[in-house]
């Protein structure tokens, strides 16, 4: 099965009303589809944006601007769903802090189906800014999750997820075809940590992975203030893919969408006759403990 898949690399913004939110969205989702995209990966963190919204105080603050981006968060969540239906495609949404209780908040991302389905993934391993200054954290009660789609089986690594292999390895073990990763770095040495990350996650489970990073600058924040890197869909550098492993990739901190025709048939194909067999031979590392793995239908 063929997927053309669209990979941002979304640009932070500052809207004035909720209807600027909806437009630029909007607009984005049509470039994609309008070069015929099925698939659409937006970045980590980009509904951070909308923290724009918000007075000074609150902008300002980082606790604020979380407990604020609450009132947002349902209505972001609809209007990608929304898009989803009215363009007939999947959207990996820009993730965003999603408060579950008092005392926690995590970072989710939610794909949104042509059906109207939604399913999400939450963050497992939280960074520092994240968790020392964000108070962000991982999710006790969500795992990991691959969804089975009408496109093939995709998973989502969130980021810092992509630079631990048993997060990828468990969910291309439960079928993951497709790894998306939507990443925020404000360093070229955090965006090469999540890159690196990618095309490891790419050899070892011989799959694709897409990385869609936020672009920009946004002074007024605290969260988003710089993005760096680029996009770019990675492959096994085997039978059927580029010798480097690189699909395609964007110009750094270029705003636009990059755009891969991707073969799924090609992962079956180089896990059963490669020139290597990473995938098939992971297990003769020795006895290795995997997270469980939920899969959804969507």
């Amino acid at each position: 099965m063929t997927i053309k898949l669209a990979v941002s690399q979304y640009p932070v913004s500052e809207p004035r009303t909720w209807n600027e939110v909806e437009a630029q969205l909007r607009h984005w989702c049509q470039m994609a589809t309008d070069d015929g995209a099925q698939l659409l990966v937006y970045p980590e963190y980009a509904a951070m944006s909308l923290a724009a919204l918000f007075d000074a105080d609150t902008r300002a603050d980082l606790g604020r601007q979380v407990q604020a981006l609450q009132g947002l968060r349902h209505d972001y969540l609809a209007l990608h769903r929304r898009l989803a239906t009215e363009l007939g495609v999947y959207i990996v949404a820009g993730s965003l802090p999603w408060t579950l209780s008092e005392s926690c908040t995590v970072n989710r991302a939610w794909l949104c189906a042509p059906d109207g389905g939604v399913g999400f993934q939450d963050k497992q391993i939280v960074t520092r800014f994240e968790r020392e200054s964000w108070d962000i954290s991982a999710s006790a009660d969500s795992g990991l999750k691959v969804f089975r789609t009408a496109l093939g089986m995709i998973a989502i690594n969130l980021c810092y997820d992509s630079e631990f292999p048993l997060l990828a390895r468990a969910q291309c073990e439960a079928g993951a075809e497709l790894l998306v990763v939507p990443s925020c770095t404000d360093t070229q040495a955090g965006y090469h940590r999540v890159r690196v990350g990618c095309q490891a996650r790419a050899l070892e489970n011989q799959c694709y992975v897409a990385q869609s990073p936020l672009v920009g600058l946004a002074p007024w924040s605290p969260a988003i203030d710089i993005n760096t890197g680029r996009a770019a869909v990675f492959g096994p550098p085997d039978y059927g893919f580029p010798d480097n492993g690189v699909v395609v990739e964007g110009r750094r901190d270029e705003p636009g969408w990059i755009h891969a025709d991707i073969d799924l048939d090609a992962v079956m194909r180089v896990r059963n006759d490669g020139q290597v067999f990473n995938h098939r031979h992971w297990h003769e590392q020795g006895s290795i403990s995997l997270p469980p793995v939920e899969q959804i239908d969507l």
